[in-house]
């Protein structure tokens, strides 16, 4: 399968560029819409959209691939928690008690974080 890439290449750059263009044309008349009604912003052109485009999946998404559940880091950290003791665990809720707040709900005695 692997030795007939050269022929779905093509296929898959033309659907890239499309892709691209379609999300240039949707961010285009999103923020042409949007902005300049709420917050008085310009309009933009359609290559100024995609360089928004990719800015915002630079900044926010990264271009990695999905890995399924494994790959998301509530996946990693379910997987170390499996492996940890009992004693490794609770050495663990004491360090996030005392340095983030508490932890599972407020203990007795102490103020509701109102």
């Amino acid at each position: 399968m692997e030795r007939h890439w050269h022929r779905r290449a093509p296929r898959f750059v033309l659907f890239a560029v499309l892709f691209a263009v379609a999300a240039g044309f949707v961010v285009m008349g999103l923020w042409n819409w949007l902005m300049p009604a709420l917050f008085g912003l310009r309009q933009i052109t359609f290559w100024q959209a995609l360089g928004v485009l990719l800015l915002s999946k630079l900044l926010l998404g990264g271009f990695h691939g999905h890995h399924g559940p494994r790959g998301h880091w509530r996946g990693r950290m379910t997987e170390r928690w499996e492996k940890m003791t009992p004693e490794e665990r609770e050495k663990l809720r004491e360090t996030m008690r005392h340095g983030c707040g508490p932890f599972g709900g407020p203990e007795a005695g102490e103020p509701s974080g109102v």
